[in-house]
């Protein structure tokens, strides 16, 4: 998350809001850690990763509905069974379960 501080500090100061993405837990084998953690500004700026690639972009569609308020926060799954998921590469085996809120402070 420290290496996204920067990123977030600037978008801030340009009076763009912001959505941080961060996986909270894994079920069976995925891309990334629990922690490893994304940052999103409105308009569509990505910093850090949440999965190395394979749910990157599903990842920030979400990010981005959160911050248009057409989702609420909150745990997004992407998993081998879900054919979301597959279509955007997460092709492990296990299931990824990332939270995505935005940063009003």
């Amino acid at each position: 998350m420290r290496d996204l501080l920067d990123d977030i500090d600037r978008w801030r100061a340009d009076g763009k809001r912001v959505a941080v993405a961060r996986v909270v837990g894994l079920d069976g084998s995925g891309p990334r850690d629990p922690g490893a953690a994304m940052a999103v500004s409105e308009s569509g700026e990505v910093a850090g990763s949440v999965s190395g690639g394979c749910v990157e972009g599903a990842v920030v569609t979400e990010a981005l509905a959160v911050l248009e308020g057409e989702r609420e926060c909150g745990v997004v799954s992407f998993g081998y069974s879900d054919d979301e998921a597959f279509a955007v590469g997460l092709t492990c085996g296990g299931t990824i379960h990332v939270f995505v809120e935005t940063l009003d402070w």
